[in-house]
């Protein structure tokens, strides 16, 4: 198993143990929803990992690395973040974890988001 597919399995996992998450694969990627809101998407089909959440806390912290930019289509503009790292490339699976958690945050309704443990 490659790094990427094993970041993805491990992301995917995590994504999905949120509250109500459930998995989708709308033009062909995989979406990790909640009450049908996307608030991951996950890619390794091209060898390298990819992951697309919404950052209303952490943007600007986020584009610093190299492999985050803003999501396309218009969706930069409202605070959603892409990473891209290439085949072969060690991700930072807590650091993506945690950004997948302010996504759901940010994404899911009040009375879920509540659910959530909060960072000390």
């Amino acid at each position: 198993m490659s790094v990427a597919t094993s970041a993805f399995e491990t992301l995917r996992r995590y994504g999905l143990a949120f509250p109500e998450a459930e998995e989708d694969h709308p033009w062909g990627h995989t979406a990790i929803k909640v009450r049908g809101k996307t608030f991951a998407w996950l890619d390794d089909s091209d060898g390298g990992l990819g992951l697309t959440v919404k950052l209303p806390v952490s943007r600007d912290f986020a584009l610093v690395f190299d492999f985050a930019a803003p999501a396309g289509y218009g969706l930069g503009r409202a605070g959603w973040i892409t990473c891209r790292l290439g085949a072969g490339e060690p991700p930072d699976l807590d650091l993506l974890k945690r950004w997948i958690a302010e996504s759901y945050g940010a994404v899911a309704p009040k009375k879920l988001a509540a659910l959530l443990p909060v960072d000390e």
